[in-house]
């Protein structure tokens, strides 16, 4: 039993030249005695359940649930240092500015990598197999292709700082590596212990960091790793819950909170701001759904009001573009069966309404986007 109050969070062990920190085993039961911590995470629970209740009620929500991955994405690897926007994630690679390729790849990878993270969690528990295959994906073909995509490093890293000399901090060996995340794959799929699901991802999340076990990529992993494990403990029906905003909007803090469980034991402050970023993310993705739907009944009305003969097909584009809100004329005229100048005459009436907005300036080759709806998930 661990008792948070009197958590001893790891040690330092010396090698040649520095020191690594080494995480205790989390695998384990938890109890505290701090009642702000209840208080909180009843409250993270009532407002993601009334997330997921929001969702089930939403009708066709696979069509937003890619905007939210796409924002996921932007946001997360953001904090990274990628300099990518929302529509910019969007948009077809050959319409990407060649200095602004490897970002956008970074980001459309990390797309694929939470949908088939997502696809995968039906038959496969949160562990090493799934986190390496995401992370072998994250780091197809961009500046991480050569840190051992796929598999756990079999060297030292350390965060911050230029060197192992100067480093803010500095994960365990690699030759602790299997072990540690033996230890936290355990923890996470432990139902002999009575951890609540949201404490036990505070925890999982924290030590994860810690350990840092990938040479690329851990922040991403880790991050999404919250999202997976509150679909796969059947939380959440649907993936729509990303702390990365809340992480990114004050980074500082975040590093700061992992930083204080190292060096001052306080697990009980991390798990507190983890659950107040919960909460606030929960509070956040409501808003976000029921702006939707809200814009959704009032496009639908003014297109009937408006479009005349033509309301119908605009109706099945509008659809379409809930899902991916970039289409060329080639693309609603496919989607909506029409001929190449009958979507053409569409487009270019929902330009008129204000609903399409053209954003490649040229004459041929014109990609337009749904702007209304890509605001609502403004970063």
């Amino acid at each position: 039993m661990i008792e948070l109050e009197k958590y001893q969070a790891g040690h330092l062990e010396k090698t040649s030249g520095y020191k690594y920190f080494v995480p205790k085993n989390i695998n384990d039961e938890w109890s505290w005695k701090t009642p702000i911590i209840n208080k909180l995470l009843e409250r993270a629970a009532v407002k993601l359940g009334e997330l997921n209740s929001f969702a089930r009620l939403v009708p066709n929500i696979d069509l937003f649930i890619q905007l939210h991955v796409t924002k996921e994405a932007v946001v997360s690897s953001r904090i990274e240092g990628t300099q990518t926007n929302m529509d910019e994630a969007l948009l077809p690679i050959e319409e990407i500015r060649p200095e602004r390729k490897n970002d956008w790849q970074e980001v459309n990878n990390y797309i694929r990598a939470i949908n088939d993270a997502i696809g995968q969690l039906d038959t496969l528990p949160i562990s090493s197999r799934l986190l390496k295959s995401i992370h072998k994906t994250l780091l197809q073909s961009v500046r991480g292709e050569h840190k051992l995509p796929g598999e756990y490093r079999s060297s030292q890293n350390w965060i911050g700082g230029t060197s192992l000399s100067d480093a803010v901090f500095i994960p365990p060996t690699h030759l602790l590596v299997n072990e540690l995340m033996g230890d936290l794959e355990s923890f996470l799929n432990n139902e002999d212990i009575h951890v609540p699901a949201l404490v036990r991802i505070a925890i999982a999340h924290y030590q994860f960091e810690t350990i840092h076990p990938f040479l690329d990529g851990n922040g991403r992993i880790g991050r999404l790793m919250i999202t997976l494990f509150l679909v796969s403990e059947k939380i959440l029906d649907k993936p729509l819950l990303y702390l990365s905003y809340f992480f990114e909007k004050n980074k500082s803090l975040y590093y700061d909170n992992l930083s204080l469980v190292r060096t001052k034991n306080d697990m009980i402050q991390w798990i507190k701001y983890f659950l107040v970023g919960i909460e606030q993310t929960a509070t956040k993705a409501v808003d976000t759904l029921s702006s939707i739907l809200k814009l959704k009944e009032q496009i639908e009305n003014d297109i009937k009001a408006k479009m005349g003969r033509r309301s119908n097909s605009a109706l099945i584009l509008l659809t379409a573009l809930f899902k991916d809100p970039i289409v060329t004329i080639d693309q609603a005229a496919k989607i909506s069966n029409l001929s190449y100048k009958a979507a053409n005459d569409l487009v270019a009436a929902m330009q008129e309404q204000g609903l399409l907005k053209e954003i490649t300036g040229q004459s041929r080759n014109r990609i337009f986007v749904f702007d209304q709806y890509l605001s609502v998930f403004n970063i």
